[in-house]
């Protein structure tokens, strides 16, 4: 009887460590690290167009200070960051088509009017040379940059995530262990926004 026990002992004392090396093993561990590396992929998405969007005011201050008759452009650019900022974002929306899209066409329409409010200062040589224009669009192209690498990142870890549920083993542990995990939204051109200017330099 005592042996019987013991031998059942020894038996699980060697199974449960093999079988957490076969889970390891099979990926068992995949979703959660690739969920958790696409929704930092997706914070540094969001601190920049945080950033984009922090040097805004100062951007449009200084344009009407040379370009008041310009009130048009500064007032679609003033309202293309409230409708891009009231879009209420957080680890959700990438699992969300509706709201992730929201999201997406608010920036696209924001980067349209900030292109639109660069390109007038061809027509005012005055602005085109001030030292605080020309350091704000130095910032906002660099962080134009980080935002496409921060988008990029971005879908590849999502592209990455969502692989792995589809396909085996992966969409295994999915179905027994991860149900409630769903596939996340990547960046994509709408049709609506595609004839939107970007911001160049």
């Amino acid at each position: 009887m005592h042996g019987s026990v013991a031998r059942r002992r020894f038996r699980a004392a060697f199974l449960i460590p093999l079988i957490s090396l076969f889970l390891i093993g099979c990926g068992y561990n995949n979703i959660p690290t690739y969920e958790e590396m696409a929704k930092a992929k997706w914070s540094d998405v969001l601190n920049q167009y945080q950033r984009r969007s922090d040097l805004i005011p100062n951007l449009v201050e200084t344009v009407k200070g040379f370009a008041k008759q310009e009130s048009s452009v500064l007032e679609a650019v003033t309202a293309a960051r409230a409708a891009a900022t009231s879009v209420k974002v957080d680890a959700n929306t990438i699992t969300d088509p509706e709201i992730f899209k929201k999201f997406q066409e608010a920036q696209a329409q924001l980067s349209g009017s900030l292109g639109r409010l660069l390109a007038i200062s061809e027509n005012y040589p005055d602005l085109k040379s001030n030292q605080n224009f020309l350091a704000l669009q130095s910032q906002l192209e660099g962080t134009e940059n980080r935002i496409a690498v921060a988008r990029r990142d971005y879908i590849e870890a999502v592209r990455v995530y969502n692989t792995e549920l589809k396909t085996f083993p992966g969409s295994l542990w999915a179905r027994i262990f991860y149900s409630s995990n769903k596939p996340m939204e990547a960046f994509t051109v709408a049709d609506s926004v595609k004839t939107v200017p970007t911001v160049k330099f």
